[in-house]
């Protein structure tokens, strides 16, 4: 059984492990590489007085164990009623489901939660598994930005999926 709960301070080597752990393959170098228990205390100490204020930030649990991380960040100024979408998993716990069910509850939660109108997700090019798991959720893809990042050496375009209050049938 998934469940999808708040992150606490008490989950720091849990994290620490998971970022470990995770393929970094398709996610920002914003997650440092070796990740530290005081990356991981410092990140916990970011979503505490943010979450449900200004995003949505969520372990995955199975079995009482973090077996991933998902968040919604509600975007500034004008670009506020969007939230961009983020998810990794272990990879031992890819291909069953799990992450097509877990953007379906998080979207649930964030639509009601914070003030936005549309989420937003930007996935590397290659990352054919995230992209099945947002059309499967309703993201439709609204484009593609050639040559728009780099990681390890490698330059990709950038596919900009996204899925709107009013379209959402997973709230219907």
């Amino acid at each position: 059984m998934i469940e999808l709960r708040r992150w606490t301070m008490n989950d720091s080597k849990e994290l620490t492990a998971l970022c470990n752990a995770v393929d970094r393959s398709f996610l920002s170098d914003r997650l440092p590489y070796p990740y530290t228990e005081e990356d991981a205390k410092a990140w916990l100490n970011m979503v505490a007085p943010n979450d449900s204020v200004t995003g949505i930030y969520r372990a995955i649990v199975m079995d009482g164990q973090p077996i991933g991380s998902i968040s919604v960040e509600q975007k500034e100024d004008v670009f506020r009623i969007d939230g961009e979408i983020g998810f990794m998993l272990h990879g031992n716990y890819c291909n069953k489901g799990i992450m097509t069910e877990t953007v379906r509850q998080m979207c649930t939660v964030a639509f009601r939660d914070l003030s936005i109108e549309r989420i937003t997700a930007n996935v590397f090019h290659p990352n054919t598994a995230s992209m099945q798991v947002l059309r499967k959720n309703g993201f439709v893809h609204e484009g593609t930005m050639k040559r728009a990042i780099i990681k390890n050496d490698l330059i990709y375009d950038i596919c900009i999926f996204g899925l709107t209050k009013n379209n959402n049938s997973i709230l219907k």
